[in-house]
């Protein structure tokens, strides 16, 4: 028996899986592969399908040095509260909200939006038939026509009874832990609501003959509020499933991070044999081979070869970097022409791509959302209702006429049930979603709601330029000819010379011919010189067309260039150099062009005294002459990603509401910090998923109209909670009995349920009219 039979010298009848190391004994019918005329055995399929993949991994141990530097188990956090951490799934013990998984998201459903989800069609279909009995005689359907009033009631005890007791069960337990921790919220009125409209409802359902006529209705009826208590079930979850799912899109933006790494990687093994292999085996010290069009698998440094990398994804800069030997590559960008081998150096959670990552993750984790609105006046509100329910109930059950505890029963159920919170909870989701549209409409695409919450106090505004505040493809500017070239001539030849390239730069002269009406001259015997440019004949002439290196290499005299060009760079272009036969006829001055209405869009934020900030990983002289040009006063050049979101962390320290503009993955940690992260609908999938505000096909002067719309939006909502309070604010005294010295009568609860009704028309009403917004002002 070979060595490769045996893997072990414990018996000849038990070898070692060398994938898990667990004992195998032979002739059991384990699967088995032959690997180098060797035969290694397996205690499953799924460690015969590992090592098919890559058997030197296994046999050289990689899998045991993987192991050592693995990360630690998922922690969990509350959105709501980050500074909960616990190491396995469970309910916040502030707000009882479900812990949600720290760092990078797996694939798997979040399972509270799916329990909400199924909650929430169960509480819609149950509560059809609940509002459908109630507002039946509203809309002139005298049901007790066909079926007793008992009856009817008895239905809608069946229908509400799940929605309160079961799918209701989680705001229940969010109220009392606001209780219990003593901070009053949203929840606790919710709590209240349900369950004071619903344990009313149900006694006087089953038990209706305790009920003075104090609680009946002209035909002697006692009236339910089933109603109310669903239909505020169903109207917060549907919030919370809204929610939730905005949430959820914070980790498509670290998905988009993850997979401008390719999965795998063509490893060059001891042996010379090259071998794609996962990406996840990879350890420093590797040799890869990377291909044109591949992305750079892990960091590195070039050992062998020699190429034009797209390192855009970093800078946010369009032009390609060339790259030889001992040269730095990173994963996740491009390579765009030679073939090179690569050395791995940083793997893993290493590299600086998987830095960029836990950028965006912290960045996520550590902004704690705002408290809304709603809550801090629930704050004041919730325990004042309490208070005056209380108040009520002791003051008619001592001063009150007989019979004193009937008196104080129908004050305090009428004070709760009038300051059930249906318009509370439809004040700020109606606002948002009517915003929503209408952006949309407007080219402003609203992703998070607590972005356009913060957009309208947003006091710094810090814009990337490529792609940003200039269009991020170079354009052609200026070409200067010398020795009698003309510039038809000039443009002829180069774009003869570029009809062949893939260079960025090749599209800018070709798009210039033809705007000019010109004719590419015919080329022959092209050839790229890999990070320098390109060469050709035309006619019986050699023609070279490239970069300053290429040009010192063909020993061109470029005496006659030196002060142009330096003015150039200095203004930040980029210079190709055409030569014709061993002499300079031509420089082509490319750089981005500006958007048209960047300079608009600068001037009506400054009307509106939001700080602009320009941060680019471009040059300095490139920076300077976009602020220049746009009078910013304000920019910051030569920034890696993590720069960007050290520059948003600065002006957060100092109390500053920060908006980041962007379009590319260098943008996404600053994106994600910022208050608010404003995406370029034309840029990355990494930029849109981290940002709460998209600006649709990338157009500027959206954001002037995005900051209109969050402005107007914003104080629409307060007007909401005006009406949503200010109705329960009037009717909560009345409603214990301040009017009755002077009418002697007290409000019904028929009646406050009817001022809650209003209350959440007025807010619905008030919402719409933000459909008919003009946002350009």
């Amino acid at each position: 028996m070979s060595l490769g039979d045996t893997q072990s010298s414990k018996s000849p009848e038990v070898t070692t899986d060398p994938v898990c190391g667990m004992s195998v004994k032979l002739n059991a019918g384990k699967p088995s592969v032959e690997h180098d005329d060797k035969n290694f055995h397996f205690c499953s399929q799924g460690c015969a399908n590992k090592f098919e993949t890559d058997p030197e991994f296994y046999l050289t141990g990689g899998h045991k040095r993987r192991a050592e530097t693995a990360p630690k188990a998922a922690q969990y956090t509350c959105p709501m509260h980050p500074e909960i951490i616990e190491d396995h799934p469970a309910d916040c013990p502030l707000c009882g909200m479900a812990l949600e998984p720290m760092g990078i998201p797996d694939d798997e459903p979040n399972p509270e939006l799916v329990d909400f989800t199924k909650r929430f069609w169960i509480s819609g279909l149950l509560s059809v038939p609940v509002v459908f009995i109630a507002m039946a005689p509203m809309i002139g359907i005298n049901l007790s026509a066909w079926l007793p009033a008992q009856v009817l009631k008895s239905l809608e005890l069946i229908c509400a009874t799940p929605v309160v007791l079961w799918a209701a069960l989680p705001f229940f337990k969010r109220g009392w832990g606001s209780i219990v921790n003593k901070s009053p919220n949203m929840w606790t009125l919710i709590a209240i609501g349900v369950g004071t409209a619903y344990i009313y409802s149900v006694i006087a359902t089953l038990l209706p003959d305790i009920f003075p006529v104090q609680f009946r209705t002209a035909s002697g009826a006692v009236p339910v509020y089933f109603e109310s208590a669903v239909v505020i079930v169903s109207l917060v979850f549907l919030g919370q499933i809204l929610e939730l799912k905005a949430r959820e899109k914070t980790g498509a933006a670290i998905r988009s991070l993850i997979d401008l790494s390719p999965k795998m990687a063509r490893r060059i093994n001891a042996n010379g044999k090259e071998r794609e292999v996962p990406l996840a085996n990879i350890l420093p010290n590797d040799k890869l081979r990377v291909r044109p069009g591949e992305s750079i698998p892990v960091d590195g440094i070039v050992i062998e070869g020699k190429s034009a990398i797209d390192e855009s994804m970093l800078s946010g800069e369009a032009m390609p970097v060339d790259k030889g030997p001992r040269d730095r590559l990173i994963a996740g960008t491009v390579n765009k022409s030679g073939s090179l081998i690569m050395e791995a150096q940083k793997v893993g959670a290493d590299t600086m791509l998987s830095q960029i990552i836990e950028l965006v993750a912290n960045a996520q984790r550590s902004r704690a959302p705002i408290q809304g609105l709603a809550d801090k006046i629930a704050s004041y509100f919730v325990p004042a209702v309490i208070l005056c329910a209380i108040l009520a109930f002791i003051a008619w059950s001592i001063f009150g006429p007989a019979p004193q505890f009937v008196f104080a029963l129908l004050s305090t159920v009428s004070v709760l049930i009038i300051a059930c919170p249906c318009a509370l909870g439809l004040a700020t989701p109606m606002s948002i979603m009517t915003a929503t549209g209408r952006g949309a409409l407007a080219g402003v695409l609203v992703q998070d709601a607590t972005a356009l919450e913060q957009l309208s106090k947003a006091e710094v505004v810090i814009m990337d330029k490529t792609g940003t505040l200039t269009e991020g493809k170079p354009v052609l500017n200026k070409i200067q000819v010398f020795n009698n070239m003309s510039e038809e001539s000039a443009l002829s030849l180069a774009a003869g010379l570029e009809m062949s390239s893939e260079h960025p730069l090749a599209s800018a002269i070709i798009e210039k011919t033809t705007a000019a009406g010109y004719t590419p001259s015919e080329i022959t015997d092209f050839d790229s010189v890999t990070g320098h440019g390109v060469t050709g004949m035309y006619k019986d002439e050699q023609l070279w067309l490239g970069n300053h290196r290429l040009m010192e290499e063909k020993n061109i005299d470029l005496q006659a260039t030196v002060e142009s060009v330096d003015a150039a760079i200095e203004e930040g272009h980029t210079v190709l150099y055409l030569a014709k036969n061993k002499e300079i006829c031509a420089l082509f001055f490319i750089s981005d062009k500006i958007k048209a209405n960047a300079a608009k869009l600068i001037q009506s934020l400054q009307e509106k005294n939001i700080t602009l900030v320009m941060a680019t990983g471009d040059n300095e002289g490139t920076a300077k002459l976009v602020a220049d040009q746009l009078n910013i006063r304000d920019w910051h050049a030569n920034l890696l990603p993590a720069n960007k979101y050290e520059l948003v962390k600065s002006w957060q320290s100092r109390g500053k509401i920060v908006a980041m503009a962007g379009d590319g993955v260098n943008d996404a940690p600053a994106l994600a910090q910022a208050d608010i992260g404003i995406a370029m609908g034309t840029g990355s999938d990494v930029s849109l998923n981290s940002a709460g505000i998209t600006l649709l096909k990338g157009d500027l002067s959206a954001l002037d109209r995005a900051i209109n719309l969050s402005r107007a939006t914003m104080a629409n909502i307060k007007q909401n909670l005006v009406f949503a309070f200010g109705y329960n604010g009037i009717c909560v005294p009345v409603a214990a009995g301040i009017l009755y010295p002077f009418t002697e009568t007290l409000l019904s609860p028929m009646i406050a349920a009817t001022a809650m009704s209003l209350s959440s028309v007025s807010v619905i009403a008030n919402a719409l009219r933000l459909r008919r917004l003009k946002l350009d002002q």
